[in-house]
């Protein structure tokens, strides 16, 4: 059994395969949580220490016990307004203003399965009739505070064989009366001792994913966004590690939230050395009303922990996405080659000139068109047309359809890009309803890349641009959308409700990105989505559920994607990351890479080409013919292969090498790109990693055979680079 309820002890136990999870119903009601980590067994109430601590108060019930507080007890769930001064995960108030509740167990729950929320992402089981999948289970404990009439559901999903457990939080209001709820976060998590480091990813638009390392100290930290999206400059996914813990050895515990809004993770080092983590919603701003019999749902928060480093951790997170949360079409099991035109020709263009470029691409073995921005409205520039999707035919010089039907015979599939939360002021749709616009009356709004945001939490909102959008789809056959969303929101004001409230509109507006894209899916299940917010601004979990794939980052110089994508390595499987080969000199950093180079970067994920091929010389387009084919040839198992970060390009000033093993073990393709060129320089060696040590493996380029502990102990030797920015593939393939 995943989950083990113990009444002698009152402990509840949570197993995974290497991992133990347990809490503890203590004499006086309360939740509190006793170990995270190893798999153990037995009850763990022998950690808890009991001491008179001045100025930490004692819950009544305690009478005369002073060494009894909540102030410094680990809770599984703390809440404001319980002798808890720390950072908590819970706060409401009632009709007269009054903050705090008192949240006490009232009874559990273990069902076989695993739970899904409602109008939300989760983690979910892939085929439910598998072994592997069988003995998955929810826990739901039920907190209650009887005064307020108030109701705390906490859900706990097992997935053992992948040592996943999820958390989410319900909010049931039972009582007479509206109750308001200021924070809620979906999990929160104690540590009695230790000294961690805290591994977050920042960044900007065109630099996301910035790994940095920061050792928890005295007080609290705070990684969150406010912009209404998951955000360029915080990912939503966090690592806390002992401060020794390297890729191979040591304790650490990933946690990625399955939202694509604002959020914060709070991380606090307490009086007395202990660590509390809340992880969920932005409090800021927030406040949503319930009233009575109402419910709220939380968004979910993934937890994996591992006891051998930082790769197990995101092989772990990896195998997740990959089979529990991405929805591929089954018709599309690998991204296809494509080419988008977006960097070719940016607002000029004519159904003439994407049939051209796709007929060139189609003879070099591209598989996909993809037409960006542009096509739609009255849209040649930044200016005007979004929110009014209907084919500028004037433009195309014809239908939409007429185009796609040529490409299509050339043997290629097509895709479209989209910006449907987006609307201008120059715009049939924004002259018609600027109510569906978020907008503070009376006021002039914030401007980004000249668009404001449509209010996606309004249904009619939602059903005004998907019908748009469904009569586009439905008469022409689109195989892929690219669903971008450009800016980060303000003036938040919905025309609908009367009474104001950001955060709750804000939660309600993710909620209507999510139902558009669960439409499209339910529509159109042949299509593959894949998304983007200005490159990586929505790259979370919560979007790879409806979008399988996400464009990386809008910064597409080879030099720079290295950083970028070794951040994003962390938590995600390459078969997630959107990777293309653009032009050069660089549109974003004017530097000059060989087109060798970029292609052994943009393989590090889904593949694919920005670029006019017009400009390209007949050599450039061999090139291309032959890393279409090589990665044709490697994709099928590179798609679920294991990936290996072999160095940190952050740090390492010479190269930044990586690796990707098959499940069998039996093919590996090693990539490096040389940082530096020396004059007179000497050779680099890399140690493989992941390899059968038993097995023997051919190297296809110089043909020498090696065994697999001599690759990984003794290393392989590098040559010094001829000219900047040099990068090596080798393909090695086990010796039958």
């Amino acid at each position: 059994m995943a989950i083990i309820f113990d009444e002698k002890a009152n402990t509840i136990t949570l197993h995974t395969k290497n991992t133990t999870y347990q809490m503890l119903i203590d004499k006086y009601g309360y939740l509190l949580h006793l170990y995270y980590g190893e798999s153990t067994k037995g009850s763990m109430e022998y950690l808890l220490t009991y001491a008179d601590h001045g100025f930490s108060g004692n819950p009544y019930e305690a009478d005369t016990d002073r060494t009894y507080s909540l102030d410094f007890l680990p809770q599984e769930y703390s809440c404001f307004g319980m002798g808890d001064y720390r950072s908590n995960a819970f706060c409401v108030k009632d009709l007269q203003g009054v903050l705090g509740c008192e949240l006490k167990y009232k009874k559990h729950e273990i069902k076989s399965g695993k739970y899904k929320i409602k109008g939300l992402p989760t983690v979910h089981l892939k085929d439910e009739k598998s072994l592997d999948e069988a003995d998955a289970q929810t826990l739901k404990v039920f907190l209650e505070d009887k005064v307020l009439g108030l109701e705390v559901e906490l859900c706990y999903g097992i997935l053992p064989q992948c040592d996943v457990i999820t958390r989410s939080v319900i909010v049931k209001n039972k009582g007479q009366k509206n109750i308001t709820i200021t924070k809620v976060a979906s999990m929160s998590l104690d540590f009695l001792y230790g000294d961690y480091d805290i591994l977050h990813f920042h960044g900007r638009h065109g630099m996301e994913r910035n790994l940095e390392r920061t050792k928890v100290i005295a007080g609290r930290q705070v990684f969150d966004s406010m912009r209404g999206t998951s955000s360029h400059q915080q990912n939503p996914f966090f690592i806390l590690s002992d401060p020794d813990t390297t890729e191979e050895a040591g304790n650490c515990y990933g946690m990625a939230l399955l939202y694509s809004g604002n959020f914060k993770f709070e991380v606090e080092k307490d009086q007395y050395s202990q660590t509390r983590i809340n992880f969920g919603l932005q409090n800021e701003d927030f406040e949503y009303e319930l009233e009575p019999e109402q419910c709220f749902f939380s968004p979910e928060v993934a937890c994996i922990y591992s006891r051998n480093g930082l790769t197990e951790l995101s092989h772990c997170f990896h195998t997740m996405i990959q089979n529990h949360v991405c929805q591929r079409p089954e018709n599309q099991t690998v991204s296809p080659i494509l080419i988008n035109n977006w960097e070719a020709t940016y607002f000029d263009f004519d159904g003439a000139k994407i049939i051209e470029i796709a007929s060139k691409a189609a003879e070099l073995g591209v598989e996909m068109f993809v037409l960006d921005d542009g096509w739609f409205g009255k849209r040649d520039s930044d200016f005007s047309g979004l929110g009014d999707w209907y084919v500028n035919e004037d433009k195309m010089k014809g239908t939409l359809k007429a185009t796609v039907d040529k490409i299509h015979e050339k043997g290629m599939k097509f895709g479209v890009w989209i910006e449907p939360e987006m609307v201008s002021e120059d715009s049939d749709l924004y002259r018609k309803h600027p109510d569906y616009a978020f907008k503070i009356p009376n006021r002039k709004p914030v401007r980004s890349r000249y668009q404001l945001v449509l209010d996606f939490s309004r249904k009619e909102v939602v059903d005004c641009i998907f019908g748009q959008l469904s009569e586009i789809l439905d008469t022409t056959k689109i195989e892929y959308i690219k669903m971008d969303m450009n800016r980060s929101i303000s003036d938040v004001y919905s025309a609908t409700k009367a009474k104001q409230n950001q955060g709750r509109t804000l939660y309600e507006y993710v909620l209507g990105v999510y139902d558009f894209l669960e439409r499209i899916h339910k529509r159109y299940p042949d299509i593959l989505v894949e998304g983007c917010s200005g490159g990586g601004g929505r790259f979370d979990v919560g979007m790879l559920y409806y979008t399988p794939q996400i464009w990386c980052s809008d910064n597409t110089d080879a030099i720079e994607r290295l950083k970028i994508q070794y951040g994003t390595s962390f938590c995600y499987p390459i078969s997630t990351v959107g990777a293309h080969v653009s032009a050069v000199p660089n549109h974003q950093t004017g530097r000059i890479t060989n087109i060798h180079t970029r292609a052994v970067v943009a393989m590090a994920g889904t593949f694919g080409y920005e670029l006019d091929l017009n400009l390209l010389s007949e050599e450039e387009k061999d090139f291309i013919r032959e890393q279409i084919c090589e990665f044709k040839e490697y994709r099928n198992w590179m798609s679920d292969s294991i990936y290996y970060r072999l160095n940190n390009p952050m740090t390492h000033p010479e190269f930044s090498a990586w690796q990707l093993v098959s499940k069998e073990k039996d093919k590996v393709l090693l990539s490096v790109v040389m940082l530096e060129v020396h004059c007179n320089g000497s050779a680099n060696y890399i140690r493989l990693k992941g390899l059968d040590k038993c097995k023997r493996y051919q190297c296809a380029k110089t043909k020498n055979i090696y065994s697999g502990d001599m690759l990984m102990h003794a290393g392989f030797p590098i040559p010094e680079p001829d000219i900047e920015y040099e990068a090596y593939q080798f393909y090695l393939e086990e010796m039958k």
